[in-house]
């Protein structure tokens, strides 16, 4: 009997569209990348790893962070990064907190803004501050499972495969133009834990490869 070939490899994947590399072009300017953060940071750290091997044709002048325990902040200060603490419960409103979001990103010049892995429902406010410029990244294949605990829902839909999507975000939660998404196999044996490290996987790759679409497409918008 033939081996199932996705319960070898359980990191099988499929990315859409194809990921490629923007790499370091001197005839233009990197990205001005202002990035959002509430935990980890992994995916924060995956992209500044990028930008320092020269694969991303971007930089970071400011990572935000609105959790004080966030472990997002020492990475910051391994890549020799200024982070930010803006503590959302400071603040009386979501939009008081996007406004101080929108400030500081202005204050950096900020080009675009990178929500990775950032638990907060964002407001008109940025949006319109960075019209279509502010990208999120949620672990299923969007327009499925928006909203907190997606990979929980994948299991509870018994659904074969999950995933993980780079948008465009828009006021609706985990809406808007879609960029990337990577389609991962979920096993018969899974937990939320052992499938959301294996989206997390998947998560590094495309938040990468979004962001080296959007710098594709703004080089050739200056050409």
């Amino acid at each position: 009997m033939t081996a199932n070939p996705v319960s070898v490899n359980s990191n099988a994947c499929l990315i859409s569209p194809e990921i490629g590399k923007s790499g370091i072009d001197p005839a233009h300017p990197p990205l001005k990348l202002g990035v959002l953060a509430s935990g980890s940071g992994s995916n924060f750290e995956v992209i500044a790893q990028a930008i320092q091997n020269k694969d991303l044709n971007a930089k970071i002048p400011v990572l935000i962070y609105n959790n004080p325990e966030a472990k997002a902040a020492a990475r910051a200060e391994k890549y020799g990064i200024p982070s930010i603490l803006l503590n959302h419960r400071d603040c009386k409103s979501r939009e008081e907190l996007d406004t101080k979001i929108v400030k500081t990103f202005q204050e950096y010049d900020v080009e675009w803004v990178v929500m990775a892995g950032w638990m907060r429902i964002v407001t008109k406010v940025l949006l319109d501050a960075f019209p279509d410029r502010v990208i999120n990244i949620h672990p299923s294949l969007l327009p499925s499972f928006p909203g907190i605990r997606a990979v929980e829902q994948a299991l509870a839909a018994k659904v074969k495969i999950t995933g993980c999507t780079v948008h465009i975000a828009r006021l609706e939660v985990d809406s808007g133009p879609i960029l990337m998404q990577a389609a991962v196999p979920v096993l018969p044996d899974d937990t939320a834990e052992t499938l959301h490290a294996r989206i997390q996987v998947q998560e590094h790759k495309i938040m990468l490869g979004a962001i080296a679409l959007i710098a594709e497409s703004n080089r050739k918008y200056c050409d």
